[in-house]
């Protein structure tokens, strides 16, 4: 069948129209910067750029990487080689030049998992959960500076407060939560949670400690001045992680076994609503330094998700590679 030309021109703008009107995987107004994301079974990090949805590298580290933190001048990310034998390894990588720089050997302290950079980027405070310490390590250097005894099973995870010194261990093993100081390298003390808690996080200011039970499908709220437990939320199948947005308003509890996203209010932790992700097995979470999205890895699906915290709704998705799970993010770009 021959078009007249008029048709064709029709025919032709619609074509176009349908091309452009789609943006790419990963174009979100006035979304740029850097990702980095461990994917745990194929053992690499990729990095992509967020403004664009490329992927600008895949990197090996060490066997069954987990947990991943960036530096706050967005130039380094640190990885926690989880898996394997020994199981003992950090991998530093250079994001500008998209390259390994070091890997770091841990000695004694195995099963390395949640990690936290320090104020001033040359620290990284990190759980051994084999041998029951936060280790503090020098990136630079490549070395651990100070071991603080958990005294508890199973310490998994690590938040910080922002002076850098106060932090807080999920012991899944013990069903406690330990405080430590990171400065002179003490344990202060533990509370009994409910059990095997695995998330946990402190609010910069540390007057609040969240953890999520595994077991019991509560998130509990610790007020470290009275050492009083209270619970927020429950009825969760897996609260994976606790994210807070950077006003300290919002709670982000990602539930890897509902594939949901729910959104707490803090103050009055009234729930604001949830997000289903069927089928993605949500895991690693972070956020934009301006609260504006959130990025979570759907590890079943080996992409991240672009949330809008205003609309509590999906934007836009990334691809990356196979089982994501830890995450991080920097406003920095390095497409080039």
């Amino acid at each position: 069948m021959v078009l007249h030309s008029t048709t064709s021109r029709w025919v032709l703008a619609v074509a176009i129209a349908a091309t452009t009107a789609s943006p790419a995987p990963g174009q979100v107004a006035g979304l740029s910067g850097t990702l980095v994301v461990t994917n745990k079974s194929i053992s690499t990090a990729t990095i992509v750029d967020v403004a664009t949805g490329r992927t600008l590298a895949t990197l090996p580290t060490g066997q069954g990487p987990h947990e991943v933190a960036l530096s706050s001048d967005g130039k380094t990310a640190v990885v926690t080689d989880y898996s394997g034998q020994p199981g003992r390894t950090l991998t530093v990588i250079d994001l500008s030049e998209r390259r390994v720089t070091r890997t770091i050997d841990l000695g004694d302290h195995r099963r390395p998992h949640g990690i936290v950079y320090l104020p001033g980027d040359s620290l990284v405070a990190v759980t051994s959960e084999a041998s029951g310490h936060v280790i503090v390590v020098h990136v630079g250097a490549g070395q651990v500076r100070r071991a603080v005894p958990t005294r508890q099973n199973g310490s998994h995870m690590v938040g910080v407060a922002a002076d850098g010194i106060r932090a807080y261990t999920g012991n899944v093993g013990s069903n406690t939560v330990s405080a430590l100081n990171l400065r002179t390298g003490e344990f202060v003390r533990s509370w009994e949670v409910p059990t095997a808690p695995e998330a946990v996080n402190v609010t910069a200011d540390g007057t609040e400690v969240w953890v999520g039970s595994n077991d019991t499908g509560k998130v509990s709220v610790i007020d470290p001045a009275t050492g009083q437990v209270t619970t927020a939320a429950e009825g969760f199948g897996w609260p994976y992680r606790i994210l807070f947005s950077p006003d300290g308003k919002t709670v982000l509890l990602p539930d890897l076994r509902r594939e949901e996203l729910r959104f707490l209010d803090r103050a009055s932790r009234r729930e604001l609503g949830r997000l289903s992700l069927p089928g993605g097995e949500p895991q690693g979470i972070t956020i934009t330094p301006d609260g504006r999205y959130a990025l979570e890895s759907l590890s079943n699906q080996g992409r991240v998700v672009i949330i809008d915290m205003a609309t509590r709704s999906v934007a836009g998705y990334l691809s990356v590679g196979e089982t994501p799970d830890g995450i991080g993010y920097t406003t920095r770009v390095f497409n080039r």
